[in-house]
């Protein structure tokens, strides 16, 4: 197991070494190319993952096939379509790497067995479920009926990687606008100011 996964088990929740060491005879090196589902939409959801390095996308797709990206996860970060992995029903969505990304990976069996033996990841869980909780409300409340400009500006101070790391047409997506607004929006943000 890679330390950036055991430092976020014993920094960010406390996991002591036995129950890290315990932990990690269930976890999976996982990797994806570019490209690449984790989950697609309408399958069931098998795993959880800790993203080590890389990035991924969870999108639904409308009835045109269009992809409505609603968030991205990175380095650090767990991934999976939480509600349908607890239940083990369909996926309402799909997770794709948007980067070649490297995990550790963990089945529903597993993660359940886990569980019962080492109560601490409940309170993983609770924290994971409580970032998520965060991040979809300050998406609706810094995405929802803005401007291109606003919602442009927003990303730069706020999540200034997604800049750097995430496609036009993602960004695009993510933000609920068209590529062609978001570069109108880049444009107007960036245009030098003339005296």
């Amino acid at each position: 197991m890679t330390d950036v996964f055991e430092n976020y088990l014993s920094s960010a929740v406390g996991l002591s070494p036995e129950e890290i060491t315990f932990s990690a005879q269930f976890f999976t090196r996982f990797h994806m190319q570019k490209g690449d589902f984790f989950v697609r939409e309408d399958e069931v959801c098998h795993h959880i993952g800790f993203i080590v390095n890389g990035a991924v996308k969870a999108y639904g797709t409308d009835e045109e096939g269009r992809e409505n990206i609603t968030c991205f996860k990175f380095e650090n970060e767990f991934v999976t379509s939480f509600s349908e992995f607890v239940t083990q029903e369909k996926s309402k969505m799909n997770i794709r790497a948007v980067e070649d990304t490297a995990m550790y990976r963990i089945n529903y069996q597993d993660y359940q067995h886990l569980l019962n033996k080492v109560p601490a990841w409940n309170r993983i869980i609770q924290s994971v479920l409580e970032s998520e909780y965060k991040q979809k409300e300050n998406y609706l409340l810094n995405y929802n009926n803005k401007s291109a400009v606003d919602k442009y500006l927003h990303i730069l101070s706020d999540a200034p990687m997604l800049v750097k790391r995430i496609s036009t047409q993602d960004l695009a997506s993510y933000l609920g606008i068209t590529q062609r607004s978001l570069t109108r929006a880049k444009g107007q943000i960036f245009r030098p100011k003339v005296l």
